[in-house]
């Protein structure tokens, strides 16, 4: 109501609150990209969060896999086998947020805002060679596992004590995908930096 974007980690968030009061105690799944905010959010409520790779028919197939109501990505794409069938429908999808509304006095400001926030940046794409696109990921993956733990399910999830950043190799085109996250726009700001320096550096050895 206020004319701001939801993304798609935050309309999973509003819908698995809806989803775990059915079946409390169940996985929720979601891609690398999603905010850390939502892994804390399932968590407070009673689920168990499981981080996936990126891509649709991945998450789609992990999550017939482990058998799990609900599941996202950070692009929109969220699947309910809740009362349906698994897969991907807009409009499904639309149904049960609408459906949660209906049931509240709350502004969808403040159903968004339950989950805990932190600074972000967008998708950062980063225009790089085919053949060096796996070789990039695979330096920030050596350089940063000697300070920071990393998460590697798909690409490097780099681990600060106040936030992280995502560095893989998109599946599809010669480009590099980033995405940061932290406490404060300042730390988030540092992250970055440090981060796309690094790719900035190894993007000139390959050229």
């Amino acid at each position: 109501e206020k004319g701001t974007l939801v993304y798609g980690d935050q309309l999973l968030g509003a819908i698995t609150k809806q989803v775990l009061k059915e079946r409390p105690g169940s996985q929720v799944l979601f891609d690398v990209k999603c905010s850390q905010g939502l892994a804390e959010w399932i968590e407070e409520l009673g689920g168990k969060p499981v981080m996936w790779k990126t891509g649709h028919s991945l998450l789609k197939a992990k999550m017939k896999e482990i058998k799990c109501p609900i599941a996202g990505e950070m692009s929109g794409h969220i699947f309910i086998a809740d009362n349906y069938y698994g897969f991907d429908d807009a409009i499904f999808v639309s149904a049960r947020f609408y459906e949660l509304v209906s049931k509240t006095d709350k502004k969808v400001s403040e159903i968004i805002k339950e989950m805990p926030y932190y600074e972000n940046t967008p998708e950062i794409r980063t225009d790089v060679t085919e053949d060096s696109k796996w070789k990039i990921v695979e330096d920030v993956r050596e350089h940063f596992n000697k300070e920071y733990d990393t998460i590697e399910i798909d690409g490097v999830r780099i681990l600060f004590d106040d936030g992280w950043g995502l560095v893989r190799a998109s599946n599809t085109q010669p480009v590099i995908v980033t995405r940061f996250e932290a406490k404060t726009k300042s730390r988030l700001n540092e992250i970055k930096n440090l981060v796309h320096n690094f790719i900035d550096e190894k993007r000139r050895n390959y050229s």
